[in-house]
């Protein structure tokens, strides 16, 4: 079986989860595989992700660690059985990895929810200030890639705007007044998230300047809920790209920063009107 290159996030993610399995287990590697007849080398490679695992397998692996969390058994399973590819590798070799794995994180969500403080959540921007956004990026990019990354990025927002995948965004007040492309651009933006917020599946809330610190602020963030709690995701947007993490403590440190987020941030209702109220000021520096 030849080797992965590149494994894919889900990939990679599977074999992360087999090798908790088994450190749960208090088993070494060398151990396990003698108890499945393969070798230690093959062991490794399935938890690096370089080879894939079987259903069959992912359940004899689960046995052995005396696994009884059947729900996320199952849910591993149906990760070792996915064979279809994403509408997103067709942009493979364009694109840089990590805008294929954002993608494919937020396709296999069954919740998203994004709290950003330097600019509108890429899924619910309009194209003019998507745009505006990779136009912003030093040293410049060409204005095709320029146009590839915003064709990319509405493209990934059909499962948010088709209601597919719920969705809840917590906006800090500096990224609504945070202009790209200047005024015109920001007041459309603006106007496209007062209409997003009454789409269904999606809820749109502010954290005004007014309110106190909270934990995450300062970072662009996105809570990937899987088909169960183990398997959630953590995305943090750097210069550099993306991070990812799914550590159990890591999850749990953000589970309390949105919690927080939750208490603080304005209602659905009071949240369109403090957009609308931003809008009339922008507005009002070129009409």
């Amino acid at each position: 079986m030849p080797l992965r290159s590149n494994p894919t996030l889900r990939q990679r993610r599977l074999g992360t989860e087999l090798r908790r399995m088994r450190e749960q287990a208090g088993l070494g590697g060398s151990e396990l595989a003698r108890t499945l007849g393969i070798s230690p080398g093959q062991m490794t490679q399935m938890e690096k992700a370089k080879i894939g695992v079987s259903p069959e397998r992912l359940r004899t692996v689960a046995s052995a660690c005396n696994c009884a969390n059947q729900p996320l058994i199952n849910a591993l399973v149906d990760m070792a059985s996915e064979r279809e590819k994403g509408w997103w590798e067709k942009y493979r070799g364009t694109l840089t990895t990590d805008f294929l794995e954002v993608a494919e994180l937020e396709s296999r969500a069954t919740r998203l929810t994004i709290c950003t403080t330097t600019f509108v959540p890429g899924l619910l921007q309009t194209s003019d200030y998507a745009s505006a956004v990779f136009d912003r990026i030093f040293p410049p990019l060409p204005p095709q890639d320029i146009a590839t990354r915003t064709a990319f990025r509405i493209k990934r927002q059909e499962a948010v705007r088709s209601s597919a995948i719920p969705f809840q965004a917590f906006i800090h007040e500096a990224a609504l007044r945070m202009q790209f492309g200047g005024p015109k651009v920001l007041a459309g933006q603006l106007g496209s998230l007062l209409d997003a917020s009454q789409q269904p599946g999606i809820s749109i809330r502010v954290v005004p300047f007014a309110v106190d610190t909270f934990p995450g602020s300062g970072e662009n963030l996105t809570f990937a809920e899987g088909p169960v709690p183990e398997l959630d995701t953590i995305q943090m947007d750097v210069t550099q790209g993306a991070l990812f993490f799914d550590a159990p403590a890591d999850l749990a440190k953000h589970r309390v920063i949105f919690a927080r987020l939750d208490s603080k941030a304005l209602s659905e209702e009071g949240s369109r009107e403090f957009i609308r109220s931003v809008m009339e000021d922008v507005k009002k520096t070129y009409e």
